[in-house]
């Protein structure tokens, strides 16, 4: 039997921006990396929202909620309305889940959900999401400068200038494309 190979799940200290970030390239070649509802099974658990698994609704819905709130962080940003669509979906799931903010030995926060299910997991992702559309965040909500991502992040750099969502992959791709554009112009042999 074949093993699934599926790309690795993007990192981030926002929970919001780390779950809009499970489809990226958004507008060029675009990645899903929560392709089947084992993959959401498995992206919960790595975030500490573990759930017994996920059927194809949830899922569905689990991308529904990703996008709403990549819609409404990309019109925050640009300082327009928020979509009425997206803050619908996502006080849908922020009121449609049980889950509790547990305080660790370590002086930490997680999550306890009522149930192992997918919805209670999904509430506790509209719930970071609204504190970070709120202003509820230090920080400023910004897109990406990569033309073929341009995904949502949390700016808290001094000043708010941060270019990238990552600095790892969107970063890189972009400086290594300057690097090779500038030496390239600097190797063209002259008539």
């Amino acid at each position: 039997m074949a093993v699934a190979h599926f790309p690795e799940f993007r990192t981030g200290k926002v929970l919001a921006t780390r779950f809009t970030g499970t489809l990226s390239e958004r507008y060029g070649e675009t990645l899903e990396r929560i392709p089947v509802p084992s993959r959401l099974t498995d992206w919960l658990a790595d975030n500490g929202l573990a759930v017994d698994s996920c059927d194809q609704a949830q899922l569905d819905r689990a991308r529904e909620l990703r996008e709403s709130i990549q819609a409404a962080a990309t019109a925050l940003a640009n300082q327009k309305p928020l979509p009425s669509s997206a803050v619908r979906v996502i006080n849908e799931c922020s009121t449609q889940g049980r889950a509790s903010a547990v305080l660790t030995p370590e002086g930490g926060r997680e999550w306890r959900l009522a149930s192992a299910s997918p919805e209670d997991a999904l509430s506790v992702i509209a719930a970071d999401a609204i504190s970070l559309l709120a202003g509820e965040r230090e920080g400023k909500i910004s897109l990406c400068a990569s033309p073929t991502c341009r995904a949502a992040f949390l700016d808290t750099s001094r000043g708010h200038t941060r270019r990238w969502c990552d600095m790892n992959t969107c970063g890189n791709r972009e400086k290594k494309a300057r690097f090779r554009a500038g030496k390239k112009s600097r190797t063209v042999e002259p008539p």
